[in-house]
């Protein structure tokens, strides 16, 4: 928001949230019906091509974000370090609001100006006008309108808006009040009434001016310089007409330069390009692909999990996981991504962070939770694993934590297949168990006197009922089976007599539960009962009358910079517990591994991660939410 918001700075349809949409449903009803019922003589192509243009400029944007988001994760070319965050991505939540705008102008434009009618789909001399005019006044236009915004009475009520992101993304670009945008149409629109006033309007020259703008738009705010140096070598007066990202870059953080629309030649007309142009654009154009100290490796879980990736839709990504109703309408896209997931065999960049001197990175396996337990995948997903274990270690990668990727033991024995293998790493696996086993102890109610263990049983469910069994917590195995697997793991024959198996008379409102906790298993639980996860993926909430933890997690310090997505089902700023302990490790610089059955001590980590700022996030009985 503005700093001192002045009249139309909000949107008309803000009110109707993700229904804004419904806006443009009469037009698009009718224009289709229109065009299904009339016949061939009388059908306008132009008008009905009104909505697919519209889908084909939201996925132009989609494809510049996810482009822009993967590269400056990398690092190569990037031009501004400043972290993106949460603030920054909810300002910019509503960059589809042009696009509507523009489409209902499209469609009063079809109904009510003389000559919009029956375009065609091309004319050579319509196009022409088009890029003369925009190379004339619509620049001209612009560079004043934008030094006007830039004085202090429309900057404070308008144009800091935009300016609020330093750091840009590809939405940046048009995310502006809507008073702003009126005026930006008005220009935009003079190439566009022109031509059809004077009969050459063409399909392809007003989607093609379009489709222009937003390509400039979205490059310009990408960070990450993608000119190449030979397009200016080879005709030098290129860059009088064309920026670059890091031209316009310069005046998100000098604010005072590079007023220009897209072609810089009014910047040095009139003396106001920022002296750092040049410098900065062989500067970002030589960065080259980032090393981080410590990478966590995870994986996709459900088919829909590609939409809240980072490099997905932003605003899922800033939210928790949850599962929406529209993306059933991507189904295409969704079981083309998984086609190109069962085939495709390396790792990718997903996001970046810092943490104090820390450089941290997150890579994505391309396999889908339901594979880790197919047994002809198995192999497959070994070799990827290895292949980013090995790529870490080529990079000079410090710690690799292995996140979701130990959720099934068979797999690989918790990274132990690849240490056997690999003798000589330099790099530590961390499976991060021993903190997920630090979270659950300090997250059961204290004067807590007996737990129920349910679910399938890991390795971190078998080190907390040691550590709870030794603390003279009694623990109740529910399963025949699983109380002999952990009474062979007590070997201490004082602790073992705290493990009992599971009878109506020890019912207790503590459950610590895994993965496999059924909805018959939850409705036995007392009125109260607070469940506390130790796996990484949390139980289905069936009962409104009992408290849900959150998977073993940890609310991050402010001093992790660039969180601007939320861990899958995790709430904002909160890093589980698997990738806290990649991100201690390194701060610690322990040259252990943890992997296998091996356990770091928990006790210690635990102290090193509240030291390092990171904070306990847990449900308690008679609380309103987590704290």
């Amino acid at each position: 928001m503005a700093s001192k918001p002045g009249i139309l700075t909000e949107w008309p349809w803000t009110c109707l949230g993700n229904f804004k949409y419904l806006i443009l449903a009469p037009w698009v009803i009718h224009e289709t019906y229109s065009f299904m019922v009339e016949n061939e003589a009388e059908r306008d192509f132009s008008k009905f091509s009104v909505f697919p243009f519209l889908l084909t400029r939201m996925l132009h944007n989609q494809i510049w974000i996810s482009l822009s988001r993967y590269r400056t994760a990398k690092g190569s070319n990037r031009i501004v370090d400043k972290s993106i965050e949460f603030e920054q991505v909810d300002r910019e939540r509503n960059w589809d609001d042009q696009i509507i705008f523009n489409g209902i102008l499209f469609y009063l434009g079809f109904m009510y100006v003389k000559g919009a009618n029956h375009l065609p789909v091309w004319r050579k001399d319509g196009v022409i006008l088009t890029i003369l005019l925009h190379a004339g006044p619509v620049e001209f236009l612009y560079y004043w309108l934008h030094r006007a915004l830039h004085h202090h009475f429309l900057y404070y009520r308008y144009h800091s808006h935009h300016h609020s992101s330093i750091a840009t993304e590809p939405i940046s670009s048009v995310v502006h009040p809507f008073a702003e945008h009126i005026a930006y149409f008005a220009l935009f629109a003079i190439p566009i009434l022109t031509s059809v006033l004077t009969g050459t309007a063409s399909i392809a020259s007003y989607s093609g001016y379009i489709i222009y703008i937003d390509f400039m738009n979205n490059m310009g705010h990408c960070n990450f310089e993608l000119i190449p140096n030979w397009f200016f070598s080879t005709f030098p007066p290129l860059k009088f007409i064309m920026y670059t990202p890091s031209f316009h870059s310069l005046h998100h953080t000098q604010f005072r330069t590079n007023y220009s629309l897209f072609m810089p030649f009014y910047d040095y007309v009139y003396g106001t390009v920022d002296k750092s142009s040049d410098s900065l654009y062989h500067t970002s154009l030589g960065r080259k692909e980032e090393a981080p100290h410590v990478v966590h490796l995870t994986h996709l879980t459900t088919p829909k999990s590609i939409y809240h990736l980072r490099l997905g839709f932003a605003s899922l990504a800033s939210r928790p996981y949850n599962s929406t109703w529209y993306l059933w309408l991507m189904w295409p896209v969704t079981l083309c991504s998984m086609m190109i997931t069962w085939f495709y065999g390396r790792p990718f960049i997903v996001e970046r962070n810092v943490f104090k001197h820390l450089k941290l990175q997150t890579w994505a396996i391309p396999k889908y939770s339901i594979q880790y337990y197919m047994q002809r995948q198995r192999e497959s997903i070994n070799t990827v694993i290895e292949d980013a274990i090995l790529e870490a270690e080529y990079k000079g990668i410090k710690v690799l934590s292995l996140g979701l990727l130990n959720q099934e033991k068979e797999l690989n024995r918790n990274g132990e297949k690849y240490i056997r293998r690999y003798p000589q790493l330099k790099l530590k696996l961390v499976d991060g168990s021993s903190l997920a086993v630090a979270v659950v102890l300090n997250s059961i109610p204290k004067g807590t006197t007996r737990v129920i263990l349910r679910g399938n049983l890991s390795k971190v469910a078998y080190s907390i009922a040691l550590a709870l069994c030794q603390g003279g917590i009694l623990v109740s195995a529910v399963r025949q089976d699983e109380y002999k697997k952990l009474k062979a793991r007590l070997f201490n024959t004082e602790a073992a007599n705290n493990l009992l198996q599971y009878s109506e008379s020890n019912v207790t409102k503590t459950w610590l539960v895994g993965e496999g906790l059924s909805e018959d298993e939850q409705s036995k639980a007392l009125k109260g009962t607070i469940f506390i996860p130790f796996s990484q993926f949390p139980p289905k909430k069936m009962r409104k009358d009992c408290f849900y933890n959150n998977t073993p997690s940890m609310l991050a310090p402010k001093h992790l910079e660039n969180v601007d997505s939320c861990e899958n089902w995790l709430p904002r700023r909160v890093i589980s517990a698997w990738r806290v302990a990649g991100i201690v490790h390194g701060l610690e610089d322990w040259n252990v591994h943890e992997c296998g059955d091996t356990i770091f001590n928990s006790e210690e980590i635990w102290d090193a991660t509240l030291r390092h700022g990171f904070r306990p996030l847990t449900v308690f009985a008679g609380s309103s939410g987590p704290h």
